[in-house]
């Protein structure tokens, strides 16, 4: 478990801010993931939510020369399998259970498991993880309720997601049991759509500044 902490701090410490993405057309997955890499958001979580995340992770592991591609939403020891399968360097989850712990245990990828309560995330403790994914953050309790958690969970570290926008990222940045936060602003759907991949670009790099 030592060397896959390592390997997942090392990658979530990357930058700030992991991007956040649900990608709808598969056309959009190289150059969205290059302009991402280009603005210094190098992990990138796929999620998988959509009939093409599979082969974005694939096409992204492929051909984008610096991406560190991830897939996020992972469910059930299948989808942990295809996405491995399909180049992901690491595994997110939203919650976590017995079947993902089981699968995460045997793989060489590092899984970034959901926790939202103290119960959670002692579970997660005694299984030897250190990283945890605390989601959904905003609608749990916020960067108060996870400063809160900085003393009794100590040694704990959280890649906070769900509500994070640049309005509140530094208030969770600036946490110590905080080593990055998820989002998703840095793509919006909009310039996706619209193939302004220079905006996205712009968005990337203010995000990769936001821990200066």
């Amino acid at each position: 478990m030592g060397d896959k902490t390592e390997a997942l701090t090392s990658i979530l410490k990357l930058q700030p801010v992991v991007p956040v993405l649900v990608i709808q057309d598969l056309a959009h997955a190289v150059p969205l993931a290059r302009a991402l890499v280009a603005g210094g958001l190098k992990a990138i979580e796929i999620t998988m939510r959509t009939p093409v995340a599979l082969q974005a992770i694939r096409a992204v592991a492929d051909k984008v020369e610096g991406a560190v591609p991830g897939a996020g939403t992972v469910l059930n020891a299948g989808q942990f399998h295809q996405a491995v399968e399909a180049g992901s360097q690491f595994i997110v989850s939203p919650g976590t259970t017995i079947e993902l712990l089981d699968v995460a245990r045997k793989s060489s990828v590092p899984l970034l498991p959901g926790a939202a309560t103290p119960s959670e995330v002692m579970s997660l403790k005694e299984e030897g993880y250190k990283v945890l994914k605390f989601f959904p953050a905003e609608q749990a309790g916020g960067a108060a309720y996870l400063k809160s958690l900085s003393s009794p969970l100590a040694g704990m570290q959280f890649c906070p997601t769900g509500g994070i926008t640049p309005d509140n990222a530094r208030d969770y940045l600036s946490l110590p049991n905080v080593v990055c936060v998820g989002g998703s602003w840095v793509a919006p759907k909009a310039l996706v759509e619209a193939g302004d991949w220079d905006g996205i670009t712009r968005l990337a790099t203010e995000a990769s500044r936001l821990a200066a």
